[in-house]
């Protein structure tokens, strides 16, 4: 073989090589991506977590709150609002951030209740009565008990209940996707995967109108 010819050889072969490499790095960066998008997925929805809205909807609501988060309380008639605009369209998945002084006491009382069918009820009588019980040094628990308790909530069952490890297991498993999802203010609101950049009742209701649009 000639100089030129050895060259153009070589060229030939880098190449090929430059090709190749480049081909398994998409593929690899891809196959991450795909992970990513799964491991997030996963986060975002556990099979734990309270549904409120059709199981099956296409578009779901992922909202981080906290029972003792005033902006929650705030954000919950619109967030209802939203849901009744797409009844058969839009589920919401509640999970749980915990970030304020004492409120795994009343994420217990939730799950609590939860088990006796109860969360809807239980949930908004204590965010409705939120400035009653939600003290800023801590929860003042035994009116956020007599507020469960008048919600319709059998409270020594509850009591009872409100210690079993599972429930403990969801407020830690939560705590862990929130930490992994980079959550760091309630209410925080992800809508098919994405995070709600934008905030506002009125953002979170544009984006939802969107999603629904693509689903028709």
């Amino acid at each position: 073989m000639n100089r030129r010819g050895l060259i153009i050889a070589t060229g030939a072969l880098a190449l090929s090589f430059f090709v190749g490499g480049s081909v398994a790095y998409n593929a690899q960066q891809a196959r991450r991506a795909r992970e990513n998008a799964a491991a997030r997925a996963e986060a975002l929805v556990r099979s734990h977590s309270p549904v409120l809205g059709p199981p099956n909807a296409p578009v779901t609501i992922v909202e981080f709150f906290d029972p003792s988060c005033e902006a929650c309380r705030a954000f919950y008639p619109p967030l209802k609002q939203i849901m009744g605009l797409f009844p058969n369209d839009v589920r919401l998945v509640m999970r749980y951030a915990a970030f304020h002084d004492g409120s795994d006491a009343a994420v217990k009382i939730l799950e609590a209740a939860r088990l006796q069918d109860k969360f809807v009820p239980v949930l908004e009588a204590l965010l409705e009565f939120q400035p009653e019980w939600a003290d800023h040094t801590g929860p003042v628990l035994e009116k956020a008990w007599a507020r469960a308790k008048d919600a319709g909530l059998d409270i020594e069952q509850a009591k009872r209940d409100w210690t079993r490890v599972e429930i403990q297991a969801a407020l830690d498993s939560d705590t862990r996707d929130s930490k992994s999802l980079e959550v760091t203010r309630t209410p925080t609101f992800f809508v098919n995967g994405q995070p709600l950049t934008d905030f506002g009742p009125q953002q979170l209701y544009d984006m939802v109108r969107r999603e629904v649009q693509k689903t028709k």
